[in-house]
């Protein structure tokens, strides 16, 4: 009688939201639920809050740490004493990056990531209570940032895993788990092209299927990425309708000059995992200050209000209302109303897509690299499968639909492909065809 392969577990740490998958002992994959206040849920958003309770009976302050749906909960219920981070996951691989404070205690990457985990394990309650200590952790083909650097991407995130007690972890790339998902539905042997685009990175992969006695094969042909993706977008419409409303390309005087007020404030502002930063920074004096001497000092004032107030959230919310109701309409209303500050504009798709112009043109470079490494003509490729939320805009599904016929386009699995797919790849006799170890 043969054994049956033991349970295994797939994990999509993503830069807007997570998702574990599991193996039963047929080799089906199912997602891990979550019983969150709004109701059960399988995506777990990537953040975090910290709140300082003050010691009761003369007993030391207590630091509460939460994730996911709570993190978003206790932010809203308390925004003025909640340190809310989310979007972490952009700046693994940044050198640059060593550390945040908060609350005088010293928090590197890999202890905000396991912070996380420990959270999230906590929330899934028995799910993972037998969880094996062997684990695929999906990762992007290219880290987001100016200049990443993987190999210390992945030394954080074996720290931060490690400290969860698995002691046997393997990382694929992340349009392989979805390729992997994606093959369940194939009933002929075909050559597939997986986009999948997350919060950070846009990752493309081409792999063979074939159909064989002893099962679906799967040969693995090329593979490219760029990171650019979701919040890429996010900081385009931030950059034009957002920042403008809040001072910048204003003057402050200094000295009887009339000075461009710093652009920095703002490139830090409009990234999700930079505005909780920027809060505690020695910037945020300097902000301040410019509420003074700006030309324009309401427009000051409404980003001191932003930041001292977390409103991130509710820009992030707004934001977000935009890409969709601009991925179904021409033309949409962008508001964001929060406390004393209100922007509404009118923006049409076609403005959105000249603003998002270079991240496509990145986006379509990354495509053409997998395409040349691949060795494949376009007609070549049997099947495009697009995942990920970015994948709803018009213009991204406009560029695969341009070069390989929409016929050949295939999306769903948005939020579950990529966990789902890391987990089945567990269940592979060759992982290191698949996967690979950190070095």
């Amino acid at each position: 009688m043969t054994a049956t392969k033991p349970m295994t577990i797939g994990i999509d740490f993503g830069t807007t939201n997570t998702v574990v998958a599991l193996t039963d002992a047929d080799g089906l994959a199912y997602l891990v639920t979550f019983d969150a206040v709004e109701g059960q849920t399988t995506t777990f958003r990537s953040a975090l809050s910290f709140q300082t309770h003050p010691g009761v009976d003369g007993q030391p302050p207590e630091r509460v740490v939460e994730a996911g749906p709570w993190a978003i909960a206790a932010y809203v219920e308390d925004p003025l004493e909640t340190r809310f981070i989310q979007s972490f996951k952009t700046f693994a691989a940044s050198a640059a990056f060593t550390e945040t404070r908060i609350d005088n205690k010293r928090y590197a990457f890999e202890d905000l990531l396991a912070a996380f985990l420990l959270r999230l394990r906590h929330h899934a309650g028995d799910a993972l209570t037998d969880a094996p200590p062997a684990v695929i952790v999906g990762r992007p083909v290219t880290f987001a940032g100016g200049n990443p650097d993987e190999t210390l991407a992945l030394s954080r995130y074996q720290t931060a895993f490690q400290r969860l007690g698995f002691t046997d972890i393997r990382y694929a790339h992340e349009p392989v788990g979805a390729a992997f998902y994606f093959a369940r539905q194939l009933k002929a042997d075909a050559t597939v092209l997986v986009a999948d685009f997350g919060g950070g990175t846009s990752d493309f992969s081409i792999i063979r299927f074939e159909h064989t006695p002893d099962g679906l094969r799967s040969t693995p042909l090329a593979r490219s990425g760029v990171g650019v993706a979701g919040d890429a977008f996010d900081y385009r419409i931030i950059d034009q309708l957002v920042s403008p409303e809040l001072g910048k390309g204003g003057l402050y005087s200094s000295v009887g000059k009339q000075l461009p007020i710093p652009q920095r404030y703002y490139s830090a502002f409009a990234r999700w995992d930079q505005l909780a930063l920027l809060r505690a920074s020695r910037d945020m004096r300097d902000i301040r200050a410019l509420a003074r001497t700006a030309l324009e000092p309401e427009k000051i004032e409404r980003l001191i209000e932003v930041l001292d107030d977390n409103h991130g959230h509710d820009l992030y919310r707004a934001v977000s209302a935009l890409k969709m109701a601009l991925s179904a309409d021409d033309q949409a209303t962008f508001l964001f109303q929060a406390g004393g500050v209100h922007i509404e504009k009118p923006v049409a798709r076609a403005d959105f897509e000249r603003w998002i112009a270079p991240e496509l043109t990145a986006i379509e470079g990354a495509v053409d690299q997998a395409m040349a490494r691949s060795g494949l003509a376009p007609d070549a490729i049997d099947r495009v499968f697009l995942t990920g939320g970015t994948s709803f805009v018009p213009a991204v599904r406009a560029l695969f639909q341009n070069r390989f016929g929409a016929e050949r386009i295939e999306t769903g699995g948005e939020f579950e492909s990529i966990a789902a797919g890391l987990a089945l790849i567990g269940r592979e006799t060759d992982l290191d065809l698949w996967s690979e170890k950190a070095v």
